[in-house]
């Protein structure tokens, strides 16, 4: 399955996930390429929009491939390929200091002027724009499990089969559009699929946040 753009796939996450429509969900996008897709769910579904925010354990020399992941909380997950692909002890130390101290520079970018939304007893919808090994989700949907929430979704367009399955412990429903079976990078399922700026993102949540005021 091929995506037009970002926004295409946020509708067709919409009408997947139509039985949540008007029960107020909050929409949770991982920062940044899920935020336009975050705000396009909250407005089909009429919910609320904000961000979970976790960072990549980057590999060295390598800092697209990831060893784990860390949310906001300080909690990591690492993978089991990690020490084989280069994560010494040392290394994903220095590794989660530098990507909280980037998680915390966001928060500020982000919602300066306002907590988090709660999450506690709320239907909540995490959304990315898609998933590779899937390290950033599962930090995410730690993080929120542990604030209890009523139902947890993890909604993606496109995963490989293993990575759903692997997500599934951590979610109470996983929806996801396409597992194709050869699966490079999370870009080859779109035909347009720029760079989210933090601009763009502020922008967004400075809207859902004037939206939820009036």
């Amino acid at each position: 399955m091929l995506f037009a753009n970002r926004h295409q796939a946020a509708e067709r996450l919409a009408h997947a996930l139509a039985a949540y429509k008007g029960k107020n969900p909050l929409i949770l996008a991982i920062p940044r390429g899920a935020v336009p897709m975050g705000q396009t769910l909250a407005q089909e579904l009429r919910g609320e929009l904000d961000v979970v925010l976790v960072r990549k354990l980057r590999a060295p020399f390598n800092p697209e491939f990831a060893l784990g992941s860390i949310d906001e909380s300080g909690w990591a997950y690492v993978a089991d390929h990690a020490e084989s692909a280069g994560g010494t002890a040392a290394y994903l130390e220095q590794e989660k200091q530098a990507q909280l101290a980037t998680i915390r520079a966001r928060r500020a970018q982000y919602t300066p002027l306002r907590a988090p939304i709660d999450p506690a007893g709320r239907i909540v919808i995490v959304v990315d724009d898609g998933l590779a090994t899937g390290a950033t989700m599962i930090s995410a949907l730690h993080a929120l499990r542990a604030r209890k929430p009523a139902h947890l979704v993890c909604a993606v367009p496109v995963a490989p089969a293993d990575t759903v399955e692997k997500i599934r412990a951590y979610a109470d429903e996983v929806v996801c559009l396409s597992t194709p079976e050869f699966f490079r990078a999370v870009g080859q399922f779109y035909a347009d699929f720029p760079q989210v700026d933090d601009e763009e993102v502020i922008e967004i949540l400075r809207e859902a946040g004037a939206h939820r005021a009036a």
